[in-house]
């Protein structure tokens, strides 16, 4: 189970180094655009951390993956403008409803809503083709390293 985790880690890590490259001004990642893959390997990784810290009620942390998987969405639709859903409008109302529940703090509306955001990763990869891809809630943390309870400020 260890090695487990361990890999999911070491996985999730790799996934999101081209983006980090990509963000370095001027360095070895200047003009690197990340394939749509790594974008949504990343943001798979924020759709668990979203999870735990909303199943722990853990607001602050919430909104944070929350927002870092609008600017992934932003950036494949900006990066890949031919995507067949450009703009991503099928998760739009429940990134909202998510947005809401979080502002609200209401764990039962934050749940609905992460269920709805699973289902319209599942819809929108099945409307391009990438049915094979499944997105579920998920069931255990990869992140040993990370509490998802709320901290003190």
């Amino acid at each position: 189970m260890k090695y487990r985790a361990l890999l999911a880690v070491t996985v999730g890590m790799l996934a999101l180094a081209p983006l980090a490259l990509a963000q370095v001004p001027g360095g070895a990642g200047a003009g690197y655009v990340p394939h749509l893959g790594d974008i949504m390997g990343a943001t798979q990784l924020r759709h668990i951390k979203l999870s735990f810290a909303g199943k722990l009620r853990n607001w602050a942390l919430a909104a944070y993956e929350l927002d870092q998987i609008k600017t992934s969405f932003q950036d494949a639709a900006t990066l890949y403008p031919g995507i067949p859903i450009t703009d991503m409008t099928i998760v739009a109302d429940p990134v909202q409803r998510l947005s809401s529940a979080i502002e609200a703090k209401d764990g039962p509306k934050f749940d609905r809503a992460f269920a709805a955001l699973t289902d319209a990763c599942n819809a929108c990869h099945r409307a391009i083709d990438r049915g094979f891809i499944v997105v579920q809630v998920p069931a255990a943390s990869p992140f040993s390293n990370q509490s998802f309870a709320p901290g003190s400020k």
